[in-house]
Parts: C-alpha cells; sequence; structure tokens
C-alpha cells in the first residue's frame, strides 16, 4: 500500500487534517480536542475497537503497516509479519511505523515479527493497560517508540535486535524478560501535558506532563552488539531509586510544582559485552569482556536466534507478577492484564514453564556455552 495496510479507527469528524488546513493550534491541541470530541459521540468499549489483526503478512507499505487512531483500542494485534515498511522514506514523521496507534488502550500486540522498517511500533499518547508481548524485532532503524504515556503498560519477552531498541519518552512502563541488543534513549515531555484513563476504560481521568521514570526493568539481558552508545540501563543513574525517595525529595519544593525524576525500580538484570548497570540496582549480573555473538538465522520461513553465554553461567530472578510490580504512579493502577486480571510472568517466549527462580531474559533452560532457539 502507498500509505497503510491495515486501518483500525480515526474518526473523521474529531479534526481530521484540521492542523494541515487550519493551522491555527498546534497538533497537540486538536489531538486533545479529538479525544473529548470521540468520547463525545461514542468512544468507549462498547461501540468501538476490539479488533483482532491476526496472521497476515504486511509489507511493502509506504507509511505504516497497522495504523489506529483512537480506534484500536481493546484490540488484539497477534503472529503477523510485517516488514519493508517505510523504508523507502516517502512519509515524513508522524504515523510511521510497522505498527502506529494513538492511545492503545487495553491493546495487546503479541507474537509479532517486525523488520526492514523505518520503525517497528510506536505507540503514541494513552499507552495504558497495553501489552507487547512475545515479539520480534531486527534490521529495523528502530524498534519500539513509547510516547507521552503514562502507564501502566507491560513489555515482556521481546526480542529487540535492531541498531536502536526503544525509545522511551514515557514513564509507567515495565519491562520484563526482554532481550535488549542496542541502546535506548530516555526523555521527558514537558511542553505537552496528555491524558491518562480510569482503569480499562476510555473515560479520561486527568492530564499529565512526561517526567520519565517511575519505569520497572527487571530480569532483562542487555548484549551490546555493534553500537557505540552504552547498552544497558545506566541513563537512570540521577533517577531517585524508591517512592519514599522520591517524595522527600518532592517534598523540598516549597511551591509544590516541582516534579523531578521519579523512582526507577531496576532489579535482576544481566549485562554484557560492555553493557551498563544503573549504578543503584539492586542486584545485576554482569560479564563485562563476554561478548555473546548474538545472531539471527532465516530458514525456510522460520527464525532461529543464538547466541552464547559464559560456561559458569547462573542468573536467576523472582517469578514477576502483577502484585511485585506496584502501581503506576500518575494513574494509580496495577499492571495488570486488559481485562483486569492478574499477570503472571511465569512461562517464557516458547511457552515453557519457568522454574521457581527464573532464568533472566526471555527464555528458560539456558545454558553455559551457545543456546539456540526458534523465535517465529
Amino acid at each position: 500500500a502507498k500509505c497503510s495496510a491495515i486501518s483500525i479507527g480515526k474518526e473523521g469528524s474529531t479534526g481530521h487534517n484540521h492542523h494541515s488546513f487550519r493551522a491555527d493550534k498546534t497538533g497537540h491541541q486538536y489531538q486533545l480536542e479529538a479525544v473529548f470530541l470521540a468520547h463525545r459521540i461514542g468512544w468507549k468499549k462498547e461501540t468501538v475497537g476490539s479488533h483482532v489483526i491476526k496472521n497476515n503478512t504486511i509489507y511493502d507499505c509506504g507509511q505504516n503497516g497497522i495504523v489506529g487512531h483512537l480506534g484500536c483500542v481493546f484490540s488484539t494485534i497477534e503472529n503477523n509479519h510485517i516488514y519493508n515498511i517505510a523504508s523507502k522514506r516517502e512519509f515524513y514523521g508522524h504515523e510511521i511505523g510497522g505498527i502506529k496507534l494513538h492511545a492503545p488502550i487495553d491493546v495487546v500486540i503479541k507474537n509479532n515479527r517486525i523488520h526492514d522498517c523505518s520503525l517497528g511500533i510506536w505507540l503514541d499518547w494513552q499507552t495504558q493497560g497495553t501489552r507487547v508481548h512475545g515479539n520480534v524485532f531486527y534490521r529495523n532503524n528502530r524498534d519500539l517508540f513509547i510516547e507521552v504515556s503514562h502507564g501502566p503498560y507491560v513489555v515482556d519477552h521481546n526480542i529487540f535486535a535492531s541498531p536502536v531498541e526503544l525509545d522511551n519518552f514515557a514513564q509507567g512502563g515495565a519491562y520484563l524478560h526482554n532481550l535488549f541488543c542496542g541502546p535506548f534513549e530516555i526523555q521527558n515531555v514537558l511542553n505537552r501535558s496528555t491524558p491518562y484513563h480510569f482503569p480499562h476504560s476510555t473515560d479520561v481521568a486527568g492530564f499529565s506532563f512526561v517526567h520519565s521514570g517511575d519505569d520497572r526493568f527487571m530480569n532483562n539481558m542487555f548484549m551490546q552488539t555493534n553500537s557505540k552508545r552504552t547498552v544497558g540501563t545506566a541513563g537512570y543513574d540521577d533517577f531517585t531509586t524508591t517512592f519514599e525517595e522520591y517524595l522527600e525529595v518532592m517534598s523540598k519544593d516549597r511551591t509544590g510544582l516541582w516534579e523531578g525524576q521519579q523512582a526507577i525500580y531496576l532489579d535482576n538484570n544481566a549485562y554484557f559485552n560492555g553493557a551498563t548497570a544503573a549504578k543503584h540496582e539492586a542486584t545485576s549480573h554482569t560479564w563485562k569482556d563476554f561478548n555473546p555473538n548474538v545472531t539471527l538465522e532465516e530458514e525456510d520461513g522460520r527464525l532461529y536466534l543464538s547466541f552464547e553465554l559464559p560456561e559458569d553461567y547462573v542468573a536467576k530472578g523472582d517469578i514477576i507478577e502483577t502484585k511485585t510490580l506496584g502501581t503506576a504512579r500518575i494513574v494509580a493502577a496495577p499492571f495488570d492484564a486488559p481485562d483486569g486480571s492478574d499477570l503472571i510472568f511465569d512461562t517464557d517466549l516458547n511457552g515453557n514453564k519457568r522454574l521457581e527462580k527464573a532464568d533472566i531474559g526471555p527464555f528458560e533452560q539456558l545454558k553455559g556455552g551457545t543456546n539456540r532457539f526458534k523465535i517465529w
């Protein structure tokens, strides 16, 4: 498709192209208006969204493979093969990506294979109750971009194998059991206040800027490959480390307006080949000089991942579940499933049951030496 293969919703009367034709307000202001106008005419679970996009091959699209603006809510995007999206650079900026969604409330994006795209997945505004699970990203310019959202959302058991893994222009995310092979960027957004919602609802609960932090990185593997930028969590060195510490620092601002660096929760991540842990991580496992030699191989439509581990490799973490993760600060909501049930991360990327002490990263049953897994 010249532009989009599959569109799952943009209601025309809510400001379609006003920014281009009228240019009297910022795009941010029009987007805020669109949220309220959509709600007024029926933007809720009973009438909008709940699409299922499954088992498709989507390729050679100029702008995006799957796109949704408000209409994507409560949907499932599963087991799609998406590639060669926006690779000709025919369009600039907004709505670029293998998957590009505005307001992906309670959306599940799982087990997709996304490669050779300008941007793999872009979740923009109101990423709340969203789960990005078991996806494989490689040879993209960037893998995942989450923007101006307050959480809670979960990113778990993904393979991020492109030059840049994550642009984190959001807060309130839980990153669990992923494999990161490249760097990511952390950025606050203090010029756009964006909506957040009551849990599992399109009803707006409030607005807030993004101050960065309030993220969880637990049981991930960081494998420095060829990037000149540092891989790992060291970008969080200057953040507070507990909610209590954050409150103490914030209380010293007598105006009551200062937000500062919210707490970041780091535990049981593994770092290889120069990948660097934040200085305050509770428990980290580091093999600074060991190169895991990450390799992706395509065979008869299947995709295999290989990497090496030290012969004496041991890195385990506790089973993570909803109660482990607390609540996202701004939204005051737990990291639960779209239906409100608790999440328990007790199976690996390939469906294997995790032991009581789980292997770090996407796979259970890791061993010293060469590990090879079919990942799609």
